[in-house]
């Protein structure tokens, strides 16, 4: 009944313009990358309001239901549902259960958005205490969500102060073919610089030759702009 209520809701705030522009930005054309994704056109503010109201209201079968929903934004709900509940849960057992959820759906986790607003906050944050092996299985994966899971994933150790992971799986896709894991790489290499520039400073002494130009933008974007030239000239 709740989850009938919870699609409802959703539905009642479709906005077919919207849905347009918002399919046409997460590439779902023919051979892009989110071939064949439907919309129905909500804001993630709009979302998150319903992800309030219903996060405890709903279980993981539902959860289940909505992430293999066709439509994206029932997707993203079911996602954000899953990050509230594993986030206000004490239990150790849990959390564990929602980590394998949410890995055993990898493959309904297609698009940026969907893996940006998750995996740091709970693979990220189970993993922070523990062998951290199934990132590096993630990114040798072949698949392109799995791998930005791997690399997004490092957020949560790069706010406290670890970055090792995220150096390594940068290193590690330097030649990646796609712009989503170069933009994913400088975005995770920015917020090391945020923190620590002497840090980001070593990587790229060590990688600028064979870094992407995107992973190399993203990544500097934050320096003082003379600094941010020097590396784009050379």
């Amino acid at each position: 009944m709740m989850l009938a209520k919870l699609k409802q809701a959703l539905l009642n705030l479709a906005n077919p313009e919207r849905a347009i522009q918002t399919a046409r930005f997460f590439k779902t054309g023919k051979g892009q990358y989110g071939e064949g994704d439907i919309f129905i056109g909500l804001s993630n503010p709009q979302v998150r309001t319903l992800v309030k109201e219903y996060w405890e209201k709903i279980s993981i079968d539902e959860i289940q239901v909505l992430v293999n929903d066709e439509i994206h934004e029932f997707r993203f709900t079911g996602l954000m549902i899953l990050v509230e509940k594993f986030q206000k849960t004490k239990s150790e057992e849990e959390r564990s259960e929602m980590v394998d959820f949410y890995l055993s759906n990898v493959s309904k986790i297609n698009n940026w958005d969907l893996v940006d607003c998750s995996c740091y906050k709970i693979l990220g944050e189970f993993l922070l205490d523990k062998d951290r092996q199934v990132l590096y299985d993630l990114a040798a994966s072949k698949h392109l969500w799995s791998e930005r899971i791997a690399v997004v994933s490092t957020m949560t150790f790069i706010r406290k102060g670890q970055f090792l992971d995220c150096f390594k799986l940068s290193e590690y896709f330097l030649n990646h073919p796609h712009d989503l894991m170069h933009k994913a790489c400088g975005w995770m290499l920015r917020e090391i610089g945020k923190r620590d520039e002497l840090a980001l400073e070593e990587f790229l002494e060590e990688n600028l030759s064979k870094m992407p130009r995107t992973m190399l933008r993203y990544a500097i974007e934050k320096m003082e702009e003379s600094k941010r030239l020097s590396y784009l000239k050379r």
